[in-house]
């Protein structure tokens, strides 16, 4: 077993992925090589940056990676924001995804801090 499988930030990414991945499945298609594309790429670049992280060879080199983790799920924040203002996404929608990255991003700084 990998040393990030047993991280909660990274179960939590996954999961975070797994459900934008399912909902810009939704988008129509003339975004779906643009907003979309880049929906799917910046939220697996979460999950996939507290990955590689964990496989550093130091605390500060850890620290980074989960610096990026937490700047792309902004990023996917800032994309699911405009999702919203286009109404690809609706209300519901927006407010669940918005607040669990909320979460998620506590969550990696208080793992962050704790080394």
């Amino acid at each position: 077993m990998f040393r990030f499988e047993n991280l909660d930030i990274w179960k939590m990414a996954i999961a975070y992925a797994s459900k934008i991945y399912d909902i810009v499945d939704r988008f129509p298609q003339k975004v779906q090589f643009s907003l979309a594309a880049q929906l799917r790429d910046s939220s697996l670049s979460i999950s996939n940056n507290i990955a590689e992280g964990s496989g550093s060879c130091s605390k500060q080199e850890f620290k980074n990676f989960l610096n990026y983790a937490i700047r792309s799920l902004y990023e996917t924040v800032s994309g699911i924001i405009l999702a919203k203002e286009k109404r690809y996404l609706d209300p519901a929608g927006f407010l669940e995804l918005y607040e669990e990255g909320e979460l998620l991003a506590k969550k990696i700084r208080a793992f962050r801090a704790s080394f």
